[in-house]
């Protein structure tokens, strides 16, 4: 929790500003896990230093802006954005053969899935975009469609948790295996959806 109480008191000093750039940074994959941002965003209007609604609006600026500069940049540069260190530290040439393949097992549907995967998000996001894999209005609608369901979530968890720690960090450990399970599932269903489809066109 030590990380959350650095970003309350940062936040708190700062306002909706420091955490819609915090945000964006995540997004472009800084080390700073997204979930604890946004609850630390919702706690500090617990506390009364901001509106939680416009928190959540903010929230979802900072995520969305952060993910499409991702997409954009490997738009506008394709292949050649792995030769920059910061994006070779995040996108090897292992794991951009590994979304490619995602991609090609799951379709679009990778678009939304990589918002709940911190791990794969950035790398996703910038494979997307360098490859064509998507328009940008395409991504923008199933980005935002998955951040409509993370976002608010987290910042009325710390919103609601701003005054009992320990309610909070209870919640915020099921809130983070709640997400893996969400994501296993998903995986599962789109297992099926794409063995179905591949025993359907073997039939024809």
């Amino acid at each position: 929790m030590d990380l959350l109480n650095d970003l309350v008191d940062f936040f708190g000093r700062n306002g909706y500003l420091a955490v819609f750039f915090a945000l964006m940074l995540c997004g472009a994959g800084l080390p700073l896990p997204e979930d604890i941002s946004l609850v630390a965003g919702g706690i500090i209007t617990g506390l009364g230093y901001g509106d939680v609604h416009t928190m959540v609006g903010v929230g979802m600026a900072g995520v969305l802006v952060g993910d499409s500069t991702m997409f954009l940049l490997g738009r506008h540069f394709g292949g050649r954005i792995m030769s920059w260190r910061l994006v070779a530290r995040l996108l090897t040439p292992e794991r951009y053969a590994k979304v490619q393949e995602k991609f090609e097992r799951y379709g679009n549907r990778m678009m939304f899935v990589a918002r709940f995967l911190p791990g794969m998000r950035t790398a996703v996001f910038i494979t997307a975009g360098a490859t064509h894999r998507v328009g940008f209005f395409r991504f923008l609608l199933l980005d935002g469609l998955a951040a409509a369901i993370s976002v608010p979530i987290w910042v009325y968890l710390g919103y609601f948790g701003a005054h009992n720690h320990e309610w909070l960090a209870m919640w915020i450990r099921r809130g983070q295996t709640g997400v893996w399970l969400a994501i296993a599932a998903a995986v599962v269903v789109l297992g099926v959806i794409w063995w179905r489809k591949k025993k359907a066109a073997r039939d024809c």
